[in-house]
Parts: C-alpha cells; structure tokens; sequence
C-alpha cells in the first residue's frame, strides 16, 4: 500500500469505523453518531478507497470485517480515545453523563471486577471499563494514556512519570480441593508431595515467591503455569493442584468450589502490591474518579478477604514429630 497522505483523512471517518466495528450495522451507526444512513455509506467508502481495503462487507445481513478491518481497529480505538481526551474540557467529568472508556490491567480479581462494575453502573451508566492482563509493556502504556490504572505486585522500581498508591499487605493461602488429601494431613511433606499450580501474571513480573531447589525446603513442585487467574477456583476443584494466592483472590470461591484454605507451611515474605497510574494525567477529572473507585473497592475487599480466612476457617501446618 502506497503511503498515505494524513491531510487527506478526515477523523470522522475513523470515528465511523469504530462505530461500524462495533455495531457491525450501517443503520446503528446512523442511530448511534446522529448520521443518516447514507452519510454512514459514503464515509467507509471513502474511508476504503484511502486504505485500499473492503474493511466491512455485507454477509447475510451483517456487515464482516476483513482481516486488515480486525487488525488496524486495535490501533484505531486507542487513538481516538486519547484525541477525545484531549479536546475534552479540562477539570470537567460527569459521570451521569459521560461515555468514557476506562482501561484497566490488573489480575482477574472477579470480586474487585464485580463490585467495581456495580458502583459504575449506578453512578456513571454510559461509561464502560476494558479489563486488561497487565502486559509487559504496562508502563510505557501507562505513560501513553492508553492505560488509565494498573495493579501489579513486585518490587521493581517504576519509570519516572508514573505515580503510585501502595496496599496494606496481604496474607498468603494455600487453596485446594475440599477433599484433598493434602487437608487432613497439612504440612511441609504434603507441600513437597502435591503438585502446585501457579499464575505468571506477567514476563516483566518476578514470581511472588521462588520456585525453590531440590534442597531447598520450601521448593514447590510446580507443575502448571497459567497466564491468567480466571478459572482458577474451578481448576483446582477438579485436580489435585494446590495453589498459593492473597486471600482476595479466591476468599468468594471457596464455597461456590468447595476449596479449603490452609496456611503455607513456610514463611513467606509480603509482596509489594501498587496501583499506579500516569503523572502527566493525575489530575485528569474522570481519572481520578475511577482510581477512587478501583482503590477503594480493593481496599476495603482484601480486608473483608482477610477476614473471611480467619484463623477458625483456615488449615494450620501440623506440627511434625
């Protein structure tokens, strides 16, 4: 494809096309951006002669999307959400009435996502939030604008223009199946004998803990690595894994899976756990509404996590003879 000349493309068209992206529907993009149906026809016409591509076309009633359609709309969304956050009115945000994007990495923690979810909907109902994996480019997207908040544990130190907001620590749980038999006979042998399932949040991300040598007493047999902690609760329900977690991850899944919480058998240190979020748009208006949000949702959820894995409901190491 030739080079194309920028002047020459209008941004409404690339507004059109995420619309038509999402509606798959030239008439619901004309209801949608207050266009006419024809208006709608002519910008992807004119917006596939600049491209040099079919980009939607009509199949049984629905407008597909080419594969080249699937892959610039990746790149289009971001784009267009960073213009309209420049040209929005500084220091102004109404939630009743905004229809922002927020983009936020963080481990699939499904009760922050939930409750998170349930204020936003009451408070702001055009706004929709992207939960995204914390990627190993989070801090460069960070600092582009194309990632409002991230929630990662670990130490390293982070890039200049981001700031940070730290947690209270939180406590280490072993879960399992409620009849495993690792339950009825806690301890470091079980620990060693029992295969261990662990989540790689991300490449950049050191483990929380060490996998350990062959004479290391705390070494894990680590038989499965996974990249996301979604599906976590119902994994072990139906194996013979055990898996270490903050209690916030899975303290509302044990009943629904009949997991059994059970205190590691070695000392495990705390890990550092930050949101941060870029410098250059801290005192963006609807930023920092939704950082008070997801900050206080997890905050108050990992206390109530610690104290529903209180010391009457969790599995100690028995002591060895």
């Amino acid at each position: 494809m030739n080079e194309i000349d920028l002047h020459r493309i209008d941004l409404n068209l690339l507004v059109v096309f995420e619309t038509l992206m999402e509606t798959r529907s030239v008439t619901a993009t004309a209801d949608r951006i207050g266009r006419t149906q024809s208006a709608v026809s002519h910008s992807l016409a004119r917006l596939r002669e600049q491209l040099g591509d079919p980009l939607l076309v009509r199949v049984g009633g629905k407008m597909e999307p080419s594969p080249f359609a699937e892959l610039i709309i990746e790149d289009v969304k971001p784009i267009l959400r960073s213009i309209r956050r420049v040209i929005a009115p500084r220091s102004l945000f109404d939630p009743g009435t905004s229809d922002r994007v927020f983009r936020i990495a963080m481990p699939t923690l499904t009760k922050v996502i939930a409750e998170v979810s349930k204020r936003v909907e009451a408070e702001a109902p055009n706004v929709k939030i992207e939960w995204l994996p914390a990627h190993h480019d989070v801090y460069s997207a960070l600092s582009e604008g194309l990632i409002d908040l991230a929630h990662l544990g670990g130490e390293p130190r982070l890039p200049d223009g981001l700031e940070q907001q730290t947690m209270e620590p939180f406590s280490w749980v072993t879960f399992a199946r409620g009849d495993h038999p690792a339950c009825s006979n806690w301890g470091i042998e079980a620990w060693h004998r029992y295969p261990h399932l662990m989540v790689n949040v991300t490449r950049s991300m050191q483990n929380p803990f060490p996998l350990g040598t062959g004479g290391d007493v705390g070494a894990r047999r680590v038989s499965a690595m996974i990249g996301d902690s979604a599906g976590v609760a119902s994994l072990l329900a139906r194996s013979d894994f055990l898996a270490t977690f903050p209690a916030i991850l899975l303290a509302w899944d044990m009943d629904a899976f009949g997991l059994k919480p059970m205190k590691p058998p070695i000392d495990l240190e705390p890990v550092l756990v930050r949101f941060f979020w870029s410098s250059r748009l801290a005192n963006d208006a609807g930023g920092a509404w939704i950082r008070s949000i997801v900050i206080e949702t997890y905050r108050r959820l990992q206390a109530e996590a610690e104290a529903r894995l209180s010391v009457d409901r969790i599995i100690c190491p028995q002591s060895r003879a």
